[in-house]
C-alpha cells in the first residue's frame, strides 16, 4: 500500500474537518438567535462561509493530491469507488482508517484552538427535520456528489477542472442541506465532530445514508455511465 496515498488521505480529511467544520461551529457561536446546541439557525451569509470552506478545502486538496490518491477524504466516496471496482478492497480499508483518523484528529484539534464554546460543527438534524427526511437528503446529496467524481475524475471528461467541479457539488449541496442536516454527506467529517463534542444524535443515518447515496452513484455510472471502451 502506497504510504503517501494514506498520508494524502490523511492530511485532507484532517483539513476538511479542521477547516470545515471548525468555520460552522464558529459561525453557528456567533449567530445572535442560537440559543441552544443543535438548533440549525442559519443567515445566508454563515450558510455561504460555511459552504465555501467545505468546498474551497476540496478544490485546494483535488489538485494538491489528487495525484496521490485521488482525494477521497470521504469513505463514502471510497465505498463508491470501490463497488465501481475503481480500487482495491485493500486500498479501501486503508483510505478508511486514515480518513476516520484524520476526521477525529482534525475535531480533537479544533476543539484545543477554538476560543468559543459550541458543538464543534457536529451534524445533527435541524429540530423541523425527521430522520427519515433527514437521511434521504444524505442519500440524494451524496449521490449528487459522487456522481460528480465519477463524471469528472474517474472518467477523466473533467480534465483540469474536475478538482473545481467536485468542490463546486459539495458547496451547492451543503447550501442546500445545510440547515436540514448540516450536510455531511460524509461518515469522516460527522464521526470526527460527534466524537470531539460527545455529541451522537442520530449518527448512524450520517453513515447509512451516504453509503446507500455512494452505492447508487457508482450503479449509475457502472451500468449506463461509463464510456463502453473503458469497460
Amino acid at each position: 500500500m502506497n504510504t503517501r496515498n494514506l498520508v494524502a488521505e490523511f492530511i485532507g480529511t484532517f483539513a476538511l474537518i479542521f477547516i470545515g467544520a471548525g468555520a460552522l461551529a464558529i459561525t453557528q457561536t456567533n449567530l445572535a438567535n442560537l440559543d441552544k446546541i443543535g438548533e440549525n439557525v442559519y443567515g445566508f451569509d454563515n450558510l455561504l462561509t460555511v459552504a465555501l470552506a467545505h468546498g474551497l478545502v476540496i478544490v485546494a486538496f483535488c489538485y494538491a493530491y489528487g495525484h496521490f490518491s485521488g482525494t477521497h477524504i470521504n469513505p463514502a466516496v471510497t465505498l463508491g469507488l470501490l463497488v465501481a471496482k475503481e480500487i482495491k478492497f485493500t486500498t479501501a480499508i486503508g483510505y478508511w482508517i486514515v480518513q476516520f483518523a484524520g476526521g477525529i484528529l482534525g475535531a480533537l484539534a479544533l476543539k484545543g484552538v477554538l476560543p468559543v464554546d459550541g458543538d464543534l460543527g457536529v451534524t445533527i438534524l435541524a429540530d423541523n427535520v425527521t430522520i427519515i427526511q433527514g437521511i434521504f437528503v444524505e442519500i440524494i446529496l451524496t449521490f449528487f456528489l459522487v456522481n460528480t467524481i465519477f463524471n469528472t475524475a474517474v472518467s477523466g471528461r473533467g480534465g483540469n477542472l474536475a478538482g473545481l467541479a467536485i468542490g463546486l457539488t459539495l458547496t451547492v449541496c451543503i447550501l442546500m442541506g445545510g440547515p436540514l442536516t448540516r450536510a455531511s454527506f460524509n461518515p469522516a467529517r460527522t464521526l470526527g465532530p460527534a466524537i470531539a463534542s460527545g455529541i451522537y444524535s442520530d449518527i448512524w443515518l450520517y453513515f447509512v445514508g451516504p453509503a446507500v447515496g455512494s452505492v447508487m452513484a457508482a450503479a449509475l455510472y457502472v451500468g449506463i455511465l461509463k464510456d463502453k471502451k473503458q469497460k
